[in-house]
């Protein structure tokens, strides 16, 4: 009997039960981590000349992470920051299988213990009140798409929501009366309320008649211009 244990065997219980069921992680998290496993099995692959379907856990130490770290920051030109995105996606992955499999916790800890790389943090820029209101001027009201960018981008500055923050609101998340405010769901399914300015909740209203609302509570706010 073979003591190598398929990568292919902890994939499914990996995704579909560990990450979405028991650590609750949002899809674009799980996506997010789908990636960085499929480019390190990719990696593995082409290095030791193996199919990705035959690779076992055996097959990947932390000297192959490490050359697969290095690979995604020199050949694919990813910052710094990516590539410990893609690390803490593999470190979970391992993880995982240490739990699943204790013979093979040795390798999990070396797998694990690899160190992240530090990040330059750069100050982060930022628009002042006459950079803003010039913005919000250049704006064609009259045209189709004029209310929605107007309502968008003064959502935006109003509330510092993420993009996926923006792309998943739906109508029911606003309230528009009395002191208006947003019901915000980010990163790691966390849910957040934000106050809105009046001239925020003046924007959204008079956009939202350009949207068809079938069904509010499914309803996105924010639509492409198709």
């Amino acid at each position: 009997m073979s003591s190598s244990h398929p990568v292919a065997l902890f994939m499914d219980r990996f995704f579909h039960q560990y990450l979405a069921v028991i650590r609750g992680l949002s899809e674009h998290t799980i996506l997010a981590y789908r990636d960085a496993i499929k480019l390190l099995l990719c990696f593995a692959a082409d290095r030791l000349k193996r199919d990705v379907d035959d690779l076992t856990i055996e097959d990947i130490d932390e000297n192959l992470v490490l050359a697969f770290l290095d690979h995604v920051e020199k050949e694919r030109r990813c910052s710094v920051r990516t590539r410990n995105a893609r690390f803490a996606a593999i470190s979970t992955f391992f993880n995982f299988i240490g739990r699943e499999q204790p013979s093979l916790l040795p390798r999990c800890h070396a797998v694990r213990t690899i160190p992240r790389k530090r990040e330059e943090h750069r100050s982060i820029d930022y628009l002042d009140a006459a950079e803003i209101q010039a913005i919000m001027d250049g704006i064609d009201s009259t045209s189709r798409t004029g209310p929605r960018d107007k309502a968008l981008l003064l959502f935006l500055f109003n509330t510092g929501a993420r993009v996926t923050e923006c792309v998943d609101l739906v109508v029911d998340g606003l309230r528009l009366d009395g002191q208006g405010q947003v019901k915000l769901v980010g990163k790691g399914r966390k849910e957040r309320v934000c106050p809105l300015w009046p001239e925020t909740v003046d924007a959204i209203r008079t956009y939202l008649p350009h949207v068809r609302m079938p069904e509010p509570s499914e309803q996105r706010v924010f639509l492409n211009a198709n």
